[in-house]
């Protein structure tokens, strides 16, 4: 059985072992080692990688408590040196730890019990018993935690029989009854947990929470620690820097600002809008005058598709016949009808015939819209809708 040195230091991170055996396995070649520190996928925690033999390893699984490497390939060698990727791991001891300290203060100040834990490569989140959390109770737990950062309390870890551990003040009794390790942050909580973490909570760097949202009634936090947190606020501040400098104002009166600009939006866009419905009018009746029986059919260079259901709209109020538009730039076609002729409903026209200009669409009896991967199959499309609207 190997030797699980992620259990006795989790800072070890090279060493010198001997491969004990080897597998081929549908998905690759995977090894087991005499002493390994890989720590394998469990309890929320990502496998560590790194490289045995300068051999990447690509994946790490427990199977009947023997770690197996997945690698490139087999190492012709059995003597091996080892070494993990730190970052990667020192990354996962922070959060881990990070998220033991979150969740009991969690349940400290929100009584939220924590259901479950994830480790992502970009954020990192846990979900808590809890319908929904305060915007203060947030900044209350976040104040908490970073407070037990700065204390930079000691954590130990353990292995417990089961009578010991039904003396512990668990938050949750563990399910495993034997070779049962205990996490203790001094002063905050003792956790069962096979992961790796830091020595002390200074280690974390610091908690930053991002958002919530609620899941299966239950809510979702997330968070990123030490480096994590750090980029977070580099990434941040550059954008805030960006804004700040590009509307010349300064941080605490950026919100105003944007909120001034808001509103001379909304006055422009009304404006604008009230001169687009006079342009329509005068187009609309352009459109009308030089229709050919029953179909209107025009082709616009760069006209929102908003903009040709409203125009299309306008027409089909005053006309009793078919409305057709087609945008090169946004290579999207509109068909519509007020009911006359009774035959030519949009929707089911559009349906049946897209497919075959690799169209994608749909809409009611009296308007449908489609859009296209190419203005040439748009294009195409509103030819074959004209030729078929003229057969009529």
């Amino acid at each position: 059985m190997t030797d699980k040195l992620y259990y006795n230091s989790a800072y070890t991170h090279e060493w010198h072992t001997q491969i004990t055996n080897r597998a081929d396995k549908e998905d690759g070649t995977y090894v087991t080692l005499a002493e390994t520190a890989f720590y394998p996928h469990g309890g929320g925690q990502p496998c560590d990688l790194g490289q045995i033999g300068g051999i990447a390893v690509l994946d790490v699984n427990l199977e009947d408590g023997e770690v197996w490497h997945k690698l490139e390939r087999s190492p012709e060698q059995v003597d091996v040196d080892c070494a993990l990727d730190w970052q990667r791991r020192f990354d996962h001891m922070q959060h881990h730890t990070g998220q033991h300290l979150l969740s009991a203060i969690t349940l400290k100040l929100a009584d939220a019990m924590t259901l479950s834990f994830h480790l992502g490569t970009d954020y990192a989140t846990i979900d808590v018993a809890a319908e929904s959390l305060r915007a203060e109770q947030l900044a209350a737990i976040e104040h908490e935690v970073n407070q037990q950062i700065y204390r930079n309390a000691p954590i130990h870890t353990s292995w417990v029989t089961a009578e010991e551990a039904a003396r512990l003040p668990l938050v949750k009794q563990p399910s495993v009854t034997e070779d049962i390790r205990i996490v203790e942050i001094a002063g905050v909580e003792y956790n069962a947990c096979g992961g790796t973490h830091v020595s002390a909570t200074g280690e974390i760097g610091l908690i930053k929470l991002l958002k919530t949202e609620k899941v299966k009634g239950g809510t979702r936090i997330y968070f990123k620690c030490g480096s994590r947190a750090l980029n977070e606020f580099t990434a941040t501040q550059q954008v805030l820097t960006g804004l700040t400098t590009k509307l010349k104002t300064s941080r605490d009166e950026l919100l105003e600002r944007i909120e001034k600009m808001e509103q001379e939006q909304k006055l422009l866009q009304s404006e604008l809008n009230a001169v687009k419905a006079t342009n329509d009018d005068y187009y609309a009746q352009e459109l009308l005058a030089a229709r050919e029986g029953l179909v209107i059919a025009q082709v616009f260079e760069d006209k929102p598709l908003k903009d040709m259901q409203s125009l299309a709209t306008k027409l089909t109020a005053e006309h009793e016949g078919l409305v057709l538009f087609a945008s090169i730039s946004e290579a999207k076609v509109v068909l519509a009808q007020n009911g006359q002729p009774p035959e030519w409903s949009a929707g089911p026209f559009f349906k049946g015939n897209l497919g075959a200009y690799q169209g994608k669409g749909g809409g009611s009896d009296k308007m449908a819209q489609a859009g296209f991967a190419t203005s040439e199959d748009a294009l195409a499309f509103y030819e074959f809708t004209k030729e078929q609207l003229g057969h009529h």
